[in-house]
């Protein structure tokens, strides 16, 4: 009995010793998780302008947070799809620039390509639009109370444009000296060569347009 009391105590210190090795891999696979913990990303964008003319290009740049070099996908959805890889640089920030190739609206998003130590994110849609110059004229005074080609009648507070191949209801963008406004096509016309739209009187008082000249229009 006095040889077992001393092998016991013996015996819990060597249990002890094992159960201490067989945990400590453990910890240690714990704290490798921890290392490796992708951290959220943030990504901001911004244009230039957020209206260009059919031929010349727009400067697209952000920024990618945390910093440091890391992928990124700037993609341009409408009338084309185009998508544009680049890298950051040491600070977070990146720069492409895009030349629509079709006139419409476009979607612009960056996205930054996740890896080790950051996930993957998305900035918040930016609007651009890319215009032709078309040749404009307006119309109303004398034709108030007739109808139009796609429907109802004509008043001095109507807006939309006369075209002769674009189908009614269709919205068309246009621009002068940077105000813009967003109207369907409601009747045929012009008929004087050079010109493609025929502006009604209220519209043209929305774009503070002369009378004649050339607007931007996004079809």
């Amino acid at each position: 009995m006095r040889r077992m009391r001393y092998l016991l105590p013996a015996a819990a210190a060597a249990v002890a010793l094992t159960v201490g090795v067989a945990t400590a891999p453990a910890a240690s696979h714990h704290s490798h998780e921890r290392t490796h913990h992708r951290v959220k990303s943030h990504v901001a964008l911004h244009l230039s302008g957020h209206a260009v003319i059919a031929g010349n290009g727009v400067a697209v740049h952000g920024r990618l947070r945390p910093g440091g070099k890391r992928g990124v996908k700037v993609v341009f959805r409408g009338p084309e799809t185009r998508v544009m890889k680049t890298a950051t640089r040491a600070n977070g920030t990146f720069a492409v620039r895009f030349k629509p190739g079709r006139i419409g609206n476009y979607k612009v998003r960056a996205y930054g390509v996740h890896n080790s130590h950051t996930r993957a994110a998305d900035s918040k849609a930016r609007q651009l639009t890319s215009f032709r110059q078309a040749g404009a004229s307006y119309y109303g005074p004398g034709l108030y109370g007739n109808g139009v080609a796609c429907g109802g009648t004509l008043t001095p507070g109507t807006l939309g444009v006369a075209n002769k191949t674009l189908p009614c209801g269709t919205m068309v963008k246009l621009r002068y000296h940077g105000r813009s406004i967003r109207v369907p096509v409601i009747d045929r016309g012009p008929y004087v060569a050079g010109r493609e739209y025929d502006l009604t009187e209220a519209t043209r008082n929305r774009l503070g347009f002369p009378g004649v000249g050339t607007v931007l229009a996004d079809h």
